[in-house]
């Protein structure tokens, strides 16, 4: 098999559907085995799989068990060449899965691959491309400077904004949206991590990709459309303690002691500024919509 597809599922029936749609059509390109592992949706998920895409790999799990372990679930029963971790609120072009593992075949210095990311809109995602986000880079990016000055190879390495989104480039982290791998690679360093409960595992398995001596590379030569947020509400206070919670976990395994030290303080405050403006954001929204409805 050269091609193992791992989408994780909770709660995105329709979003998924259209995801299966468009890998089935990648897939007749490529040797593939599409796996999707559900963590326990009620909204028929696990029914419209079975009865749409019977050639579907599906693992139905009776509860929530998080991003990081229900994708090692599905790796490892898969036997492609390559693994990619696919997000189920994505649409693939026709000729993606052709594309990233020919990239990958003619690559061999290559761990891993991402690829150019749009919106629903058509708008370019810059999580696309991402640099280590060492304490230095979470400050500029927790105090704005990073979205003040995107361009600069100083304060814009969180989306390294500095490299042509239409070009290939080594980068340092892969989106978990969209996470093409070597099993070969895995085979040295592990699969997810599963302190990760959802976020920040992509950002450790990139890491973990370099520190064994391979690439990651973002590869813009095909698209695919990522409804972003889709899948998790992004806008939550949870998401916000959730998010930042794990880049803490990412600091405390990777970092020194003193680095570790100056990463949290920083994210702290991130925690709480985000989650200060995402509650007051909340209250002015119902507040306008109270006064709408009495007027």
């Amino acid at each position: 098999m050269k091609l193992s597809v791992v989408i994780v599922n909770y709660n995105v029936k329709y979003f998924l559907e259209q995801c299966l749609h468009s890998s089935l059509k990648a897939a007749q390109k490529v040797e593939t085995e599409i796996w999707v592992v559900d963590n326990n949706s009620v909204d028929g998920s696990v029914e419209m799989v079975a009865k749409k895409f019977p050639s579907i790999k599906l693992i139905a799990n009776k509860d929530n068990r998080g991003f990081s372990k229900a994708n090692n679930q599905a790796i490892r029963e898969s036997t492609g060449e390559y693994v990619l971790l696919l997000n189920p609120d994505t649409v693939v072009e026709e000729d993606t899965f052709e594309k990233v593992v020919r990239f990958m075949d003619e690559h061999p210095d290559a761990g891993g691959l991402g690829v150019k990311m749009i919106d629903g809109s058509g708008k370019f995602l810059p999580e696309s491309k991402r640099g280590l986000p060492t304490y230095d880079v979470a400050f500029y990016k927790i105090f704005g400077l990073s979205k003040l000055f995107p361009k600069s190879k100083t304060f814009g390495r969180y989306h390294l904004g500095f490299l042509n989104e239409n070009e290939t480039h080594p980068v340092e982290i892969l989106a978990g949206a969209f996470m093409l791998l070597r099993r070969s690679v895995l085979d040295k360093i592990g699969l997810l991590d599963e302190d990760f409960f959802m976020y920040g595992e992509d950002i450790d398995l990139s890491y973990r990709i370099i520190k064994a001596g391979y690439k990651n590379y973002y590869f813009p030569e095909t698209r695919i459309i990522h409804y972003k947020g889709e899948s998790t509400k992004r806008s939550s206070v949870n998401y916000v303690f959730v998010f930042y919670n794990a880049m803490i976990i990412f600091a405390k395994k990777h970092f020194s002691k003193s680095n570790a030290s100056i990463f949290s303080f920083f994210i702290k405050i991130a925690i709480y500024l985000r989650a200060g403006a995402a509650i007051v954001s909340r209250f002015i929204d119902n507040f306008f919509c109270r006064s709408v409805t009495y007027v």
